[in-house]
Parts: structure tokens; sequence; C-alpha cells
């Protein structure tokens, strides 16, 4: 199997506090209150799922720190960088996988990261390796040059993961990140988060709806419910805080976000 590059940096000023500060953000779409006085922080080298039933309000939450939105109270920061005054600085530290990617099919695969390459001012000669290195450990290798309207979904994943990491961001913001991945590549992506982490300080916020893979590899978990935070912290702890000792991420999940008795539904269902 082909190593994917690494993203060593030099040790930064910021690389003792917080890669990313969410402070008390409150959004509203409407009379609707999408989220509500949400906080949490990723630090360096650590990966933090964000979790939370349908309308919970991640993904409000994932694009205030993205700056495509703008929370009416509260502050956020990317490396120090205050999304809300400095959003082009704080978007060069930013990684971003969306969960449902839009890309230009027009373009071949090669096209494409080509491009995403001109974005971040990467130079010819540093691109030509890094791409080379994400098509051959993801195995795209062959398929670069295929317009990506033919790419399968699972292959589209793959080009927008590459396009991630490419400018090796300090901050990944990972949308159900595997959708669509085979079981290799989603082990391939799973070990790559943590060497990443790991090895070179990355922070990674992960959202997902797939408990195990948040139970696998996250080493804390931010539970959103209608708009507000309801528990963080290890699995462990909220084992914890459920009263749900030697249980699985489903059942705390389930159990803290209030939705843990299902009968009514599985009646529901059968009639």
């Amino acid at each position: 199997m082909s190593s994917l590059p690494s993203a060593v940096r030099s040790p930064s000023t910021e690389a003792a506090g917080s890669l990313l500060d969410v402070e008390h953000i409150s959004k509203s779409y409407g009379a609707t209150r999408a989220v509500a006085d949400v906080s949490f922080s990723v630090a360096p080298g650590e990966i933090l799922g964000l979790l939370g039933p349908n309308g919970a309000g991640k993904s409000t939450t994932m694009k205030a720190i993205l700056g495509l939105l703008r929370p009416e109270v509260g502050s956020i920061r990317v490396l120090g960088h205050d999304v809300a005054r400095d959003g082009i600085a704080a978007k060069r530290e930013i990684g971003y996988v969306p969960e449902s990617p839009s890309l230009y099919e027009f373009l071949t695969g090669a096209e494409y990261l080509d491009f995403v390459s001109d974005l971040y001012g990467i130079d010819a000669a540093t691109r030509v390796g890094r791409i080379h290195q994400f098509l051959a450990g993801l195995e795209l290798a062959g398929h670069e040059d295929a317009l990506i309207s033919g790419y399968s979904q699972g292959m589209k994943q793959k080009v927008a993961l590459i396009s991630a990491l490419l400018h090796h961001p300090r901050l990944l913001v990972l949308d159900e990140p595997l959708n669509g991945l085979d079981p290799r590549a989603a082990r391939v992506v799973k070990d790559l988060l943590r060497n990443l982490a790991t090895s070179d300080g990355v922070g990674v916020l992960f959202s997902t709806h797939v408990l195990e893979i948040a139970e696998a590899i996250c080493d804390r978990i931010v539970i959103l419910s209608r708009g507000r935070v309801v528990a963080a912290g290890t699995v462990g702890a909220l084992r914890a805080q459920a009263g749900l000792a030697g249980s699985g991420l489903e059942e705390v999940f389930l159990a803290l976000t209030g939705t843990g008795d299902l009968t009514d539904v599985v009646r529901a269902l059968r009639r």
C-alpha cells in the first residue's frame, strides 16, 4: 500500500493552545433557533467528534466555523484568527470535506486537483509529488485523467479528501468524510487522520452518524441536541454521565439526546 504524504509543519506559536475555539455561538433562521450558546474547542493532535440527531445544529455549527454564515452571538477563532474579522487567514488553515462534495465535474481529477493547488498557492513541483502520493494511496492512480462526471461516489469523495489535505491544513473539518468509501479506503483515511493528529499535531473536527466510527477514532465527543451541547467528553466520561458504564456509544448517545425509548417508533413501523 502506498504511503500518503505527511503534513509536517514547523512548530508554530499556536501549537500550545487550541486550534479551534467556538465560544457561545447562537444562530437562528427566522423564528427557529438552530444553535444556542454552543462552545467547544479542538486542541492540536485531537480528533473531536461532533454528533447529534438530524436537526441538532451540526451543519450550522460547521458552516459558522468555515465562515459561510455568521452567528448572531459568540465568536469563533481558528489558530487565533477570528473567523468574522479575519476569515481569509482562518480559511487558509482549514481543510474541509462537506457531506456531499460539489466538484467541477467537467474537469478531470488531475485538472481539479491542479486547480485546488492553484487556489492555495502550491508551487508546481510540490503539488506534483503530493498529488501523486494521494492518488496512489487512495487507489485513484490511473483514473486521474478521466472526467469527474464519470467517477463513482466513492471516487468523488476521495478527490474531495485529497483537495482538503493538499495544502497541509492545521485544522480539518470533516462532515461524513467516509461516505461512499469502500472498506479499504475508509481504513486508509482513518489511519491517515490518526497519523496526522498524532505525528503532526493536526486537529480534526469529525461529524458522522456512524457512531461506531466516532467511538473508534475520536478522542473526545461533543453531542448536540436541539441546538445545544448536551454532553462533552471522552466516551468513558459520557458513559458515566449517562449512567451506562460498559455500554456502547449508541446507547449512550440515545440516552443523552432523549431518544432512548424507541418503542412507539417500532410499534408504528410494524403497523
